[in-house]
């Protein structure tokens, strides 16, 4: 028997400020769910979610919710007047004995119940919110942008748990693994239409492209018509005046159908320019180290970063990552150690708290009024890149229209301040990008073209991110901090990492439970290796890793040789490329005669 739907919209209508948001809108929600919502920034995501969990009224429709159902939303600004800690928040609703579900929740989320409601960073009120939705686990779980302020481990554990509850949900997320690993179907908001399909995100694009081509096809077809009935009026409709009147109220209505259809937003005009080249040394590093207090941040650390590389820091929250960065553009001091910069680097960043963007300034004034965009005597105008643009021009390129241009940044969405900030660091001529956290609040499109673009650029770019597919298509080298002021360069992006690092994915917590198997076949394993000395023992136990990281760094090496037009594009990559597989072939046929010599020898 076929169980009721959790939730119902019935042609819902919305408008806000004279433009409709959605018209006509119908969705159903079924038990067990899992589906991603996705859009362009400013489609109405945020809004429609709002909608079902019954916090905004629309002007015309009906939303149903099945009696008995509970549906649970994630605040993006939760309020919390009246809480003394987020704790007292995060458990409002529960019962005495279902509190040990926000520390679980705390824990895997890392935020600190006691953390007063007065001194919490906003960051920490999202997780407070997100831990509240999980600990009361509704029949339907509605997260908007939920991997938002947590780190790659934090994301891990908020995959497992919805990976393996039994509760409907609906995510908006710009983090395609996460979408991809925990969707089942898609819900597509596109110019006031919700549009569904039963597959997850993962076939989304391809959905999407055919949508759109089968509308351009369409559109093509009526413009022929239009103007094919446009020369018969124009030609012969004098002769014909009173027999066919009908054809030409005929064409009327085909141009009210043409004027009538909503175009599609385009993607933002978006360029960066590397402008004069930096010297082929970027920044070096050698043996550099700091502390605070008692916490070490970075134990001794060495790096050589050149020109067209893509460096990537990886780590949980608060192990160092910014810090580092920091170090490494000698903002701050190193406690031992050395930080050498190249010649004539002209660096541009996107931080991650959004500073360089003033709330009660208007989007005008934030570009105006920067010194290094300005203008002499032209108040109207903003230097792009060295050239005079109009601020409403330049800011149209990054999909804002007229109505928003004298509005105050504190108006817009995460995104829409993400593309702002985008707007002023594309502005000027840099050869090194530091980006820190700039995929937060960003659309799939955008990402796509900000990726593009990273790809094209001749610059160098260093990037903190948790975003594991975005590490993945852009990175050419991984720094991971794993704490205790570990740092270490690998090769390649987030997945290259992983499989270098030579142990479990941290997101795979099914594996803790056998700890305790581990701990008696390492027990069993050093039985076998007693006869070998200790640097010996340890080096047995090491090549597994060693290998591992070698054939990774070969594969993506041959993967990157295997483009027929590399040699004539990039001869002195392609030079580079083949020398180090050669010394990596070199190195693997060493690693593997001193594995099986050391093998044979812990036998006996």
């Amino acid at each position: 028997m076929a169980r009721a739907p959790l939730l119902q919209l019935n042609d819902i209508s919305l408008t806000f400020g004279g433009e409709p948001v959605f018209h006509d809108l119908s969705l159903v929600v079924q038990p067990g769910d899992r589906v991603a919502l996705v859009g362009r920034n400013g489609s109405g995501k945020s809004t429609l979610m709002k909608v079902m969990a019954g916090l905004v009224e629309p002007d015309r429709g009906a939303r149903i919710a099945t009696p008995g159902t509970s549906v649970g939303y994630m605040e993006q600004e939760p309020e919390m007047d009246g809480f003394a800690t987020l704790g007292d928040f995060a458990s409002s609703e529960l019962d005495a004995g279902e509190l040990y579900r926000v520390e679980m929740a705390g824990e895997g989320l890392k935020f600190d119940p006691a953390r007063p409601v007065a001194t919490a960073s906003g960051g920490e009120r999202r997780r407070a919110a997100l831990a509240k939705l999980m600990a009361e686990a509704p029949d339907l779980m509605l997260l908007d942008e939920p991997t938002n302020h947590l780190d790659i481990e934090a994301i891990a554990w908020l995959e497992t748990q919805l990976r393996e509850t039994r509760k409907g949900f609906v995510l908006i997320s710009h983090d395609r693994a996460f979408l991809r690993e925990l969707s089942r179907a898609t819900l597509w908001i596109d110019r006031g239409m919700a549009r569904r399909q039963e597959k997850g995100f993962e076939h989304f694009e391809a959905w999407r492209d055919k949508v759109w081509e089968e509308e351009d096809q369409q559109r093509h077809k009526l413009d022929r018509k239009i103007k094919s009935e446009a020369r018969w009026a124009v030609e012969g409709i004098s002769a014909r005046r009173k027999r066919n009147q009908g054809r030409v109220r005929a064409l009327q209505q085909l141009r009210a159908e043409r004027s009538g259809q909503i175009r599609r937003q385009g993607t933002a005009a978006m360029a960066l320019d590397s402008g004069p080249s930096s010297g082929r040394k970027v920044i070096e590093a050698d043996g550099i180290s700091k502390r605070y207090d008692d916490k070490i941040i970075l134990r001794e650390f060495s790096i050589k970063i050149l020109r067209g590389d893509r460096v990537a820091f990886v780590g949980p929250n608060g192990v160092g990552k910014t810090t580092l960065l920091k170090m490494l553009l000698k903002e701050i001091e190193t406690d031992t150690g050395t930080v050498t910069h190249g010649t004539n680097l002209v660096p541009a960043v996107f931080d991650q708290a959004r500073a360089q963007l003033a709330p009660e300034m208007s989007l005008w004034e934030s570009l105006t009024g920067d010194i290094d965009m300005r203008v002499s005597g032209q108040a109207d105008q903003v230097l792009v890149r060295g050239q005079p643009r109009h601020v409403v021009g330049y800011l149209k390129d990054f999909l804002f229209d007229e109505r928003q241009v004298r509005a105050p940044v504190k108006s817009l969405s995460g995104g829409e301040k993400a593309r702002l900030l985008l707007a002023k660091l594309m502005a000027r001529e840099s050869n090194l990008l530091v980006l820190d956290e700039p995929t937060n609040d960003l659309d799939i499109e955008t990402l796509d073209l900000l990726q593009e673009l990273l790809d094209d650029y001749d610059g160098t770019v260093l990037l903190v991110s948790h975003d594991r597919d975005f590490l993945d298509r852009v990175a050419t080298t991984t720094i991971a901090m794993e704490g205790d002021g570990r740092a270490t360069a690998y090769a390649g992006g987030w997945t290259d990492y992983r499989a270098q690092r030579g142990r479990d994915e941290p997101e795979d917590v099914s594996k803790k439970q056998n700890k305790t198997e581990a701990k008696a076949a390492d027990l069993k394993k050093k039985q076998h290796v007693q006869r070998l000395s200790f640097t010996e023992n340890h080096r047995l136990e090491e090549l597994p890793t060693v290998l591992e990281r070698l054939q990774a760094e070969m594969k993506k090496l041959e993967d990157l040789l295997a483009d027929p037009e590399l040699f004539t594009r990039e001869p002195v990559k392609f030079r580079k490329a083949t020398e180090a597989l050669a010394a990596r072939q070199k190195a693997l046929a060493e690693a593997e005669e001193e594995w099986l010599a050391l093998a044979e020898k812990s036998e006996g």
